[in-house]
């Protein structure tokens, strides 16, 4: 049984291809300005966090 090969393209209009991937769409993130983005003391020893946790999952 012979392997499957994937298929190569080339580019060849490169002002039409920049153009298609402008088209698609964009991704457009919005942050509530209510949240807390400092994080709160722990009262443990060492140097606090300077971020909250839920600040941090929502840049992920």
């Amino acid at each position: 049984m012979s392997r499957w090969t994937p298929t190569t393209y080339k580019t060849r209009n490169w002002s039409d291809y920049n153009l298609a991937l402008k088209q698609r769409g964009s991704l457009a993130i919005w942050f509530d300005a209510e949240m807390a983005w400092d994080a709160t003391p722990s009262g443990k020893r060492g140097r606090q966090q300077s971020y909250n946790d839920a600040a941090i999952q929502a840049c992920l």
